[in-house]
């Protein structure tokens, strides 16, 4: 009987933020979110080990006041991606997830749902979550990146313009014509094919974008998406961490 594979969480968790310089120390409601974004990942039941990646050593230092795992790793990387290859590297894993250094109030049960078609199916070499869009402003924001699936459950793209268009619509319905999906930056690889793609050059469409894993659909592989029915609330400015820190208020969290 084959063993279960190794599961590791690594959180990517840069200093340097242009809107909200030290992001990973913001505190929420008595703890940094580095840490909230730990506790969440350690809920998750399919992963073995969480990790922080960070390239600062205030960021490491708050991550072992908590008795969290930390690895360094160099400023310059220039992706999240990177940043998680370069911890892979020195790892004993089978399975890597990426988990965002700035999603404090990621489900872990949405961790879950994106690792299990690793776990299921061995030919299955990256994976992410998507969840149904239910607002017109959703649809229209290129801030909210929309996924389009095959029938087999595939990314075919990830766009920040609404896709796809339906032509004579109008646009304020569109969400309630059709199904789309917003896509969460939640990225799940096996290790090696995790250590292939940060080797890989940027691609026209990723660059175009701002995608990185367009790089994936680009070289022809293909990325599973499971659809998700939770969702989260990233922290990118300091509204967006008042917000939080509302939420974990109402909750007692």
């Amino acid at each position: 009987m084959a063993s279960a594979p190794k599961v590791v969480a690594i959180i990517p968790s840069r200093y340097a933020s242009m809107r909200l310089p030290a992001k990973p120390l913001v505190d929420l409601c008595g703890k940094p979110m580095v840490q909230r974004v730990v506790e969440q990942a350690r809920k998750a039941r399919l992963v073995d080990q969480v990790i922080v990646a960070t390239d600062h050593e205030a960021i490491a230092a708050a991550v072992r006041a908590f008795g969290g795992e930390v690895i360094m790793t160099r400023p310059e990387l220039a992706s999240g991606s990177d940043r998680i290859a370069a911890v892979a590297k020195g790892l004993t894993a089978d399975i890597i997830v990426n988990v965002q250094g700035d999603e404090p109030l990621i489900a872990p049960e949405m961790i879950d749902e994106a690792i299990a078609p690793l776990i299921a199916d061995a030919s299955i070499l990256s994976g992410t979550v998507v969840k149904p869009i239910t607002s017109a402003d959703e649809v229209h924001n290129p801030n909210v990146v929309k996924a389009v699936l095959d029938a087999a459950g595939f990314a075919l793209y990830f766009s920040r313009s609404p896709i796809p268009h339906l032509r004579d619509e109008d646009p304020a319905l569109w969400h309630k014509r059709h199904v789309y999906y917003k896509h969460f930056g939640l990225y799940v690889y096996r290790r090696e094919f995790l250590l292939a793609y940060a080797t890989w050059p940027a691609t026209p469409l990723e660059r175009s974008e701002k995608l990185e894993q367009l790089r994936i659909l680009e070289r022809g592989h293909k990325m599973k998406a499971a659809i998700t029915a939770y969702d989260s609330v990233p922290v990118d400015t300091a509204d967006d961490a008042e917000r939080v820190r509302a939420i974990l208020r109402q909750s007692n969290a």
